[in-house]
């Protein structure tokens, strides 16, 4: 396994690096050729917690991003402390650094020491799952599963559409999951502006993109907005467009969708154009952040609390619950509110907008090939399927991050009015999962007293208002043939769009050379990624 490991190593460390994988015979695949968990096979009864061993096993995986500069390391988190008394499992944890998961997770694999269980987005392995396990790196589980993971077994056996989510084209299970458990989780972004300017301005909150054009030379003419509108350019300008905000009014996205069982590429499609000349405009007009190439979340906060700037895309938690507060700190008038997905016709439904699936691939914990207790493990993380593992997860330890009120659990202030003065966004991830992902199921009564917000609360229901199921593609994958030629494709794909994309929009390149840009795409083989994507839908279709 070592010396394998060893020889692999390098090349899946270049894709890595470069960030352009996508998201599968070890020697442990004779022990798991076991089909997908059955209904009707005899299973071990679920694990009395807790469990009594003397083992002790081994976990990587990175702590959430609300605890970078509160705690480093998970011995010292409340939460994991808890799961190993409540699964009565002691656990090794190792941490990478702080935004170096990546980086870490190369290294590990170049030692040929792996852990126990690895929490790492195998989406993002070269090759996906698939590869994964057939290099040897992590175990198929559908055996394993089908003995010692009752919880989660019975889970998918009552929710199909995620089960077919969470294998992959082959039938392989890789790992225990982030499960979103119900509809109004997986719906968090949108555009954000400033009411009291509208209502200052007597301007209605914006739904077309000509209301938009207004509304945003008045917040640039009448409340000096030197950036009336403007974006994260991190990891990659106008990443954060990528599901529908604007873009979508011309009817495309930044990334691949499908339609009438066609699979396309927005940038490629003549939408894209619109969209590039909508943007060229309102950034000659100076109503675009004339430093939108550059900026980044800790800009983008002192813009918006600073009144440079009255518009944008984020989230409801992070976005109008962090903002909310600061401005109106300095003026208790101040407020951000969200507004529809812009479109070209007053009335109709905006086609795309930000949607997430139930299985979200953050916080996936694979269990290695190399572990001598996959058993134990998969009872431990069968844990977090169960009512009384979910409830952990979600809520943590009653009596101390939550009370019960009428058969409702209640965030406690520890979480909601920390003495320690953290946000509660903080104080939650010391004492619960399910602000953030792991392998459990997800309770939508965290989000009502995450979002605790009216503003927070009424963007959910309004950003949810889309078509973006019809064209949204599932969770598919390259096979581990097709993942090496579709990362090269692709990152000299991006590599063209982001480079046009600002050329345009910043005006070193006029509107017209769209077309010559769409000629150079199909030279780098952008059709050829289309087939690809085509043949996984096709494939994930028969699951």
């Amino acid at each position: 396994m070592r010396n394998h490991i060893r020889k692999t190593v390098p090349a899946l460390m270049a894709f890595l690096l470069t960030g352009s994988a996508l998201a599968g015979c070890s020697g442990n695949e004779k022990k798991e050729e076991a089909a997908a968990p059955s209904a009707g096979a005899s299973a071990a009864p679920a694990a009395v917690y807790p469990i009594q061993t003397d083992k002790t096993l081994s976990y990587w995986g990175a702590l959430p991003n609300n605890l970078v500069g509160v705690k480093s390391k998970h011995s010292d988190v409340p939460f994991y402390q808890e799961w190993q008394k409540k699964t009565g499992v002691k656990v090794n944890f190792t941490a990478p650094p702080a935004n170096q998961i990546d980086e870490s997770f190369n290294v590990m694999l170049a030692s040929g020491e792996l852990p126990d269980m690895v929490e790492y987005n195998f989406f993002n392995f070269p090759g996906g799952p698939e590869k994964a396990i057939k290099d040897g790196y992590i175990m198929k589980l559908n055996t394993l599963i089908d003995k010692y993971a009752p919880n989660y077994k019975k889970f998918l056996k009552e929710n199909p559409e995620i089960d077919k989510m969470v294998k992959t084209d082959s039938g392989s299970y890789y790992s225990f999951p982030f499960i979103r458990g119900d509809a109004s989780l997986i719906t968090f972004q949108g555009p954000i502006i400033r009411k009291d300017w509208l209502d200052e301005l007597q301007l209605p909150v914006p739904e077309t993109i000509d209301e938009w054009t207004a509304t945003l030379k008045a917040f640039k003419e009448k409340k000096g907005a030197k950036a009336a509108i403007s974006f994260v350019a991190k990891p990659r300008v106008f990443n954060e467009l990528g599901n529908g905000a604007f873009i979508g009014a011309f009817g495309v996205t930044r990334d691949f969708y499908q339609e009438n069982g066609t699979v396309k590429f927005g940038p490629a499609e003549p939408g894209y154009k619109d969209f590039l000349g909508l943007f060229r405009q309102w950034y000659a007009d100076g109503l675009l952040d004339k430093d939108v190439a550059t900026v980044d979340s800790k800009v983008l906060d002192a813009n918006i609390t600073s009144g440079a700037t009255g518009a944008t895309w984020g989230n409801a938690g992070g976005g109008i619950g962090k903002w909310q507060p600061l401005l109106k700190e300095k003026d208790p008038k101040a407020s951000v509110i969200a507004a529809p997905y812009p479109v070209l016709k007053k009335g109709s439904t905006p086609k795309f907008g930000q949607r997430d699936y139930a299985y979200s691939t953050g916080g996936m914990v694979a269990i290695s090939a190399s572990s001598k207790n996959a058993e134990l493990a998969v009872k431990m993380l069968d844990f977090g399927y169960s009512e009384e593992g979910r409830m952990f997860f979600n809520f943590g330890t009653e009596g101390v991050s939550y009370k019960m009120e009428n058969g409702y659990p209640k965030y406690t202030d520890l979480l909601m009015k920390n003495p320690d003065k953290l946000a509660p966004a903080q104080a939650m991830s010391l004492h619960i999962r399910g602000n953030t992902s792991g392998p459990f199921i997800q309770d939508k009564r965290y989000l009502e007293q995450y979002l605790n917000l009216p503003e927070q609360q009424s963007a959910v229901s309004l950003w949810q208002k889309t078509d973006m199921a019809k064209y949204q593609l599932p969770l598919i994958t390259p096979t581990p043939e097709e993942s090496a030629e579709f990362a090269k494709i692709m990152a000299d794909v991006n590599t063209l769009v982001d480079e046009m994309t600002l050329k345009i929009i910043l005006g070193s390149e006029p509107l017209d050379s769209f077309n010559k840009y769409v000629e150079k795409l199909k030279s780098v083989k952008l059709d050829r990624a289309i087939e690809i994507k085509k043949a996984a839908l096709e494939r994930y279709t028969k699951r």
